[in-house]
């Protein structure tokens, strides 16, 4: 029977995620002592988005909750220390930021946050937050009549992968005596275990207790994967592997690896490691 085997939040994008036992779905994705997937976000002096994919050294960037904050560590800085209690939303600075096609507004966090995150990346940057007033959702072409809204996520509030299209991926690399991939190469908010490799492709909806989600488009993959999480640089690439057999017509033979998925029922329910996972395939 698939089960659940691991969950994973990213509070700040781009940058290291926390392992949980159990976490509240939402319909924006992953929740945890309501901290939101995601609900971060490193920008520019321009308001651009920041990424692994030019600056590998984010994901040494380690979040952990710690009562009412949000605790980082990165090497050699100090730990920072977020409070997690909102701005008011009227009265908070806010600046316009730019995470791919989406202009979305967000508080502006502090000077000191902003010299901290400069500093562990080695660029100017800052840290901004998902405003209260602002909404976005994902790409209704993929979900139909479905209005899913998600934070600073690339587009979709949930990422699924399976444990054995990663165990595929590593033996197709371990054939040609390169390394296995970890996991967190792909960030995934859930992976699922016992289920054949790449059958998450081909599922219509995936059902946890009360927890309902759809796989709704096809993860397009960049150079992010060749990111070692953890030593922030760039390692083994998997693309060239991928290529060979990963080329997805749905997606104008982009290359694949997992699935964007959204939350049909059950928003506000819990999920936990452990608990099996009815997984309903449709292959049309």
């Amino acid at each position: 029977m698939p089960i659940l085997t691991e969950l994973t939040l990213y509070p700040i994008k781009s940058c290291g995620g926390i392992s949980l036992r159990e976490a509240t779905l939402t319909e924006a994705g992953l929740m945890s002592d309501f901290i939101y997937d995601r609900e971060w976000m490193v920008v520019d002096a321009q308001g651009q988005f920041m990424s692994q994919r030019d600056y590998p050294k984010m994901a040494l960037i380690t979040p952990r909750i710690k009562g009412e904050t949000l605790e980082l560590r990165a090497p050699g800085m100090l730990r920072l220390e977020i409070p997690l209690d909102l701005p008011d939303p009227e009265a908070a600075s806010s600046v316009e930021v730019q995470v791919w096609d989406d202009t979305v507004k967000a508080y502006d966090c502090d000077e000191t946050t902003a010299t901290w995150f400069s500093n562990a990346i080695g660029v100017p940057c800052k840290l901004v937050r998902f405003h209260a007033h602002a909404k976005r959702f994902a790409n209704t072409q993929w979900t139909g009549d479905i209005k899913a809204p998600t934070l600073f996520s690339d587009g979709f509030p949930l990422l699924v992968i399976s444990q054995a299209s990663l165990d595929d991926l590593n033996q197709k690399l371990l054939a040609q005596g390169r390394d296995a991939l970890p996991m967190d190469r792909f960030r995934p908010n859930i992976v699922i275990g016992d289920i054949g490799a790449f059958e998450e492709d081909h599922a219509a909806t995936l059902r946890m207790g009360n927890v309902l989600l759809k796989p709704v488009k096809p993860c397009e993959r960049c150079t992010m994967p060749s990111v070692d999480q953890s030593k922030g640089a760039m390692a083994t690439d998997p693309i060239d592997i991928l290529q060979t057999y990963r080329s997805n017509p749905k997606c104008n033979g982009a290359i694949t690896f997992g699935m964007n998925a959204i939350v049909l029922e059950g928003d506000g329910q819990m999920v936990r490691v452990g608990q099996t996972i009815d997984v309903q395939l449709d292959f049309q």
